[in-house]
């Protein structure tokens, strides 16, 4: 009897100990559970850039996916070089689509929202911009001033705002969030990066959409990325089509 008890008390000290540790390399980042969370999701996504290269937009809708963000535009003078292939190619699928572009601490939000507004163009019947902010270079480890950002952001987000009649969706970071979206972007839709585990553990606020992969591999593309960024949508397909850019809505401002 004893000895059935020792080897009863041992088993569990053995499953508490493997599922403390498995608990620890999940909080740690060191192994990621993120695809058994976003499995729950009825509507999923991809992001692209011109590191996946050329694309056969057909075979991605086919995974499925059933939507797709694209990078246009960064800071104040970059154009990703395969969005006009990407945007013209993905708008030929019955997926919903959209254009994002990688904000700089370093360039006026004028700027950059009226470089996205001339290479974008309308975006009738499509995702509203999106406004991707998060650290690059040295910016994390000597992050721009709190109060300067939220307020270049805030500007940015208006001016955009105000020509699609839509508000833009805001991409970030846990990190960036936390330093400068927290509290401050409340009626912005969300798109959050999280990796490793549920935002919702990090979140004090609702997201509408969640990347939850960077190291997915799928058919469909030839780049010097391997990978490709997979995202969920919180909500159902209904929800999805609430957020487009009315039909041939009108812009609010010229940009010279």
């Amino acid at each position: 009897m004893r000895k059935k008890r020792n080897c009863l008390i041992l088993a569990a000290v053995i499953t508490v100990s493997t599922a403390a540790i498995f608990l620890a390399l999940v909080y740690f980042k060191i192994i990621s559970l993120t695809g058994v969370w976003a499995a729950k999701y009825e509507i999923q996504g991809v992001d692209v850039s011109h590191y996946q290269g050329e694309i056969d937009w057909q075979q991605i809708q086919d995974a499925p996916v059933q939507f797709a963000f694209i990078k246009a535009t960064e800071g104040s003078s970059h154009i990703d070089q395969r969005f006009a292939y990407n945007w013209q190619e993905a708008a030929k699928t019955d997926m919903r689509i959209g254009a994002y572009h990688f904000f700089s601490f370093d360039s006026p939000p004028r700027t950059q929202a009226e470089l996205f507004i001339q290479t974008v163009g309308s975006l009738s019947g499509k995702l509203p911009p999106v406004v991707d902010v998060e650290y690059y270079g040295d910016k994390e480890k000597d992050p721009p001033d709190v109060e300067e950002t939220v307020d270049q952001i805030k500007e940015m987000l208006a001016i955009l705002e105000q020509h699609y009649g839509k508000k833009p969706i805001l991409y970030t970071t846990v990190p960036v969030y936390h330093r400068y979206i927290q509290g401050q972007f409340e009626e912005y839709p969300l798109w959050i990066r999280n990796v490793y585990y549920t935002p919702d553990f990090d979140l004090d606020r609702t997201w509408m959409f969640w990347q939850y992969s960077d190291s997915t591999v799928m058919d469909g593309y030839q780049g010097k990325e391997k990978y490709i960024d997979r995202n969920v949508f919180h909500g159902t397909k209904e929800d999805l089509d609430q957020l487009l850019v009315p039909i041939a809505s009108p812009s609010r401002i010229c940009v010279s």
